[in-house]
């Protein structure tokens, strides 16, 4: 049977050793461990990148303010739509003078009368959101012309119907809404083929 193995004899150190390695020991000083340093939670510097330049924050531009939406034309119905008033005369007689500016025209001469009522209504429309208060419609004086084959169709064998058509849609409810008045216009500027046409002031309008 064999003896198990002996316990290794501890070393004992001579008393100059032991002096020798307190003396040692008491010299030495721990080294100094540098810490990482982590900024926890840093936000990302591409998804703030608009407010970041070279480094430094820089000034938030102010944002322009909105536009100012243009005026709807009101929706009008038969009893609600104003009544069209009488032109001013003083109004006309500037506008034939030249002292009053037309700002805008549309010119429905020649034009079939499905055509021309729908250039109308989008021409009105448009100038009235402009703030355009005195405008000309051209309508042609009128008279016998050869007719085309599909004039029946269209009810455009007189020349002479937008004429008489104009100031009754300028009549309808949805125009009144946005028509002050209308007159006849100087031979200048047309004379019997031809309107003057009042808007009203889409900032008293709502």
């Amino acid at each position: 049977m064999s003896k198990p193995p002996s316990k290794p004899r501890r070393r004992h150190l001579s008393k100059e050793d032991e002096a020798l390695w307190e003396h040692t020991a008491s010299s030495l000083q721990p080294l100094k461990v540098r810490k990482d340093r982590h900024l926890a939670d840093m936000p990302d510097l591409d998804s703030i990148s608009p407010f970041l330049t070279d480094g430094k924050a820089a000034k938030a531009m102010p944002s322009k303010p909105a536009a100012k939406p243009l005026p709807t034309p009101p929706r009008a119905s038969e009893t609600t739509a104003p009544s069209l008033s009488t032109f001013d005369r003083k109004a006309a007689r500037k506008l034939r003078q030249g002292h009053f500016e037309i700002e805008a025209r549309i010119d429905l001469h020649g034009m079939r009368q499905h055509e021309a009522h729908g250039a109308l209504r989008s021409f009105l429309h448009s100038a009235f959101r402009k703030g355009q208060r005195w405008v000309l419609v051209i309508t042609g004086k009128g008279g016998p012309r050869r007719p085309r084959d599909d004039d029946d169709m269209f009810g455009v064998a007189e020349r002479g119907v937008l004429k008489k058509n104009v100031p009754m849609w300028l009549s309808e409810p949805e125009l009144r809404a946005i028509v002050v008045s209308f007159t006849s216009a100087a031979i200048s500027h047309g004379g019997e083929g031809a309107l003057y046409v009042q808007l009203r002031n889409p900032e008293k309008v709502r």
